[in-house]
Parts: structure tokens; C-alpha cells; sequence
């Protein structure tokens, strides 16, 4: 595959920027190898997403501190025009789970309500704030439904099943504070997940990732989250280490993509990857950078910085692998976090979709271009 580089897109989202940075695109198909614009999702199998945290687009791909993300951008699916739904972390997590970010505008801890008095709670006297227990329907609720099965997979959680806000607590010899955290953890928001008798056996470890990867007996989707350190967010304090510092960008991009690299090649060589049923893995971040130079708050798809509930989150990176699907394809449409759950829900053969993932009239759209399979192929 040629690879073109153009000097400049201009994205259409809260504000209009023309960023001039190269981005990969695939060589344009002759006609009898154009895939249609309007395609069906096949049914997948597996589905397998890993989420980093807090950069904009043009600081991942392309860059020499992230090979392995610029090289999966080039060989696989690239989503250019990606966005998040808004400032912080924890929203968005929601979001890519139940389809809205149901009023949540913080990080404060999942089973905090408004007026409570708790260390983890900061935020619970301001105006506004919602119950961060959300009795709405969730991704996890619909695949058990359907008989799917699903995991969410956390590096350094304290324990299956855990409900801590943080872990450690408190810088220990060798570790700093709070390299898992539950703010990543949009599972946890969800009170249909709170009250899963086998949670124990779905809010799991890497320990368990690697156990199950060995095997080849892993869920029909899978929802990985490496720790602060890992995924780069970054940590300040005791014990960080220099490529975890959240003032050391290029080190802290440069450990998340090779922990990235990693967990991609470790799925890629499992036993499932190599079979004849459609196999996916999704690599998104949370939000981008507003500290950035290009990290302004835009969005798509129904996104207006007047709702405070989905103002935009930023334009960030969303690269997608399948073992039998596309290669060095670069999609131009708008897509969000919702997209992607809307995709999700497809490619399982879900009907009903959650919440903003179903908002046809703002053009949450299916990205089927990115997980189309050849008919002779599937």
C-alpha cells in the first residue's frame, strides 16, 4: 500500500481548526476495489478494547515516540476524525458503556451522590451534581442478555471484584498512589454491574488478560484499562517513575504505546485471533489533552458546547484492528465514543442501542467501513 500524506484537513466540531500535521491515508481503491459508503456490520465474535488516556490525535499518530500506534494506524483502520464527549476522565468512560454520560462532569468515586460528605466525593456540594450510580442500562447488561459474555480487565485493581476508588491509596516502596483507579472504571458507574452476583469474575486483573489470553477461552468483548502509569495519564508524587511523570510527554507516550504494542501482540497470538470467526481490537483514549496546542473541546455527532452533558471531549486517536477485515484504511467520517458503542451493539448482533449511540439525527453512525469483512471472507 502507497501511503499519502496531506498537508492539511480541516475538522467541522465546536470550532474549526486546519491542523497541518501528516496523517496516514490509504491510497484511493480503483472501482472494482471501492468498498460501498452504506455497508452491513458482520457478526463478531470478539471485541477487544483498550483505552488510553488524555492525548489529542496529532501527538499519537504520527509520532516517533508512539511506533507501534503510528504502524497500527498504517497497516489497519484509522478512525482521523475521532472525538471524545467531554472533560474528564470519568464521563467518557461512562459514555463508551451506557450511551450518555448521564450528567456526570467529574472524577469523584461511582457511589458518591449530591450533598454526601466523603473524602472521595469533592465535588458533591457544587450545582448539578447527579448520583453517580447510574440505573440505566449498560453495555454489560445488553451482552448478558444476549447471552454474550464480557470482562473488563484492569492492570494493578487490588482484587477481582474490587470497589476501591483508587489503588494504592497511598504511595508504597516501589509503587506510586493510584495506579488503578475507578474513575477508568466506567463499569463500576453502572448499578445493573454493582449488582452482578459473578462481578468477582468479570472486574478482573491482567493477571487474568494473560490467563485467558493462554487459554483462548476469552469473552465476546473485552474492556482493557493498563494502569496510570501505563496507559499515559501519568502520576506525580512519590515513587513515579520518570516515564510515568505527567511532565515527561514524549517518555509517558513513549511507555503507554509500548505497553499498547505489547497487549496488541499478546491478543494477536492468542488461539481465538487465528480463527475463522471475526475478531476485533479497538484502541481509543478517554479525551484529548487541553493543555495541548490542538487539544481544544471538539466533538461530533450530536455534540454542543451549550450541553453541558456532551460539550465535546476533544479529537483523539481510534484505530482498529480485525484479523479478517480491512487494511491500510484511513475513515474520514465523524465518529465518537457513541459511534463506537453503536458499532459494538451491531456487531453482536444488538438491536436496541444505548442512549446517544441510537441519535440518528445528529449522525451517530455505525463504522462499518473500519470492520467490514469481504462476504468470501466471513
Amino acid at each position: 500500500m502507497n501511503v499519502m500524506r496531506p498537508w492539511c484537513l480541516t475538522l467541522f466540531a465546536a470550532s474549526v481548526a486546519c491542523l497541518a500535521f501528516s496523517s496516514v491515508q490509504a491510497q484511493p481503491q480503483t472501482p472494482s476495489e471501492r468498498m460501498p459508503r452504506k455497508l452491513g456490520m458482520p457478526r463478531y465474535a470478539h471485541i477487544f478494547v483498550i483505552i488510553e488516556e488524555n492525548h489529542t490525535t496529532d501527538q499519537i499518530v504520527p509520532n516517533k515516540a508512539a511506533p507501534n500506534l503510528t504502524r497500527f494506524a498504517q497497516q489497519f483502520g484509522y478512525s482521523w476524525r475521532f472525538y471524545a464527549e467531554t472533560h474528564p476522565s470519568e464521563p467518557n468512560y461512562v459514555a463508551m458503556l451506557g450511551g450518555d454520560t448521564f450528567g456526570i462532569k467529574d472524577d469523584d468515586a461511582f457511589w458518591c451522590k449530591p450533598k454526601i460528605t466523603d473524602p472521595d466525593c469533592p465535588n458533591a456540594d457544587r450545582l448539578g451534581y447527579v448520583d453517580h450510580t447510574v440505573t440505566s442500562p449498560s453495555l454489560a447488561s445488553q451482552l448478558s442478555s444476549h447471552h454474550l459474555t464480557w470482562k473488563g480487565y484492569f492492570e494493578d485493581i487490588p482484587s477481582p471484584g474490587s470497589r476501591a476508588y483508587r489503588f494504592p491509596a497511598d504511595a508504597v516502596p516501589g509503587k506510586p498512589a493510584a495506579l488503578y483507579a475507578a474513575k477508568h472504571n466506567g463499569f463500576m458507574n453502572f448499578k445493573d454491574v454493582q449488582a452482578d452476583t459473578a462481578l468477582a469474575q468479570k472486574i478482573v486483573g491482567f493477571d487474568a488478560l494473560d490467563r485467558d489470553l493462554a487459554s483462548g477461552n476469552v469473552p465476546n468483548f473485552a474492556h482493557i484499562v493498563p494502569n496510570q502509569c501505563n496507559d499515559m495519564h501519568g502520576l506525580s508524587g512519590a515513587n513515579v517513575p520518570a516515564d510515568c511523570d505527567v511532565r515527561n510527554g514524549l517518555q509517558l507516550v513513549s511507555r503507554g504505546d509500548a505497553v499498547a504494542g505489547k497487549l496488541v501482540a499478546e491478543i494477536m497470538n492468542a488461539p481465538f485471533w487465528s480463527k475463522p470467526e471475526n475478531s476485533a481490537i479497538v484502541i481509543t483514549f478517554d479525551e484529548n489533552d487541553t493543555e495541548h496546542a490542538g487539544g481544544h473541546s471538539a466533538g461530533c455527532c450530536g455534540s454542543d458546547p451549550k450541553d453541558a452533558n456532551n460539550p465535546g471531549g476533544g479529537w483523539i486517536p481510534t484505530i482498529i484492528i480485525t484479523n479478517h477485515g480491512p487494511r491500510g484504511l484511513t475513515e474520514l467520517t465523524p465518529f465518537n465514543h457513541y459511534s463506537l458503542l453503536r458499532t459494538i451493539e451491531d456487531a453482536f448482533g444488538i438491536e436496541q442501542h444505548l442512549g446517544r449511540a441510537a441519535d440518528d439525527a445528529h449522525k451517530v453512525l455505525p463504522m462499518s467501513a473500519l470492520f467490514y469483512v469481504r462476504p468470501a471472507d466471513q
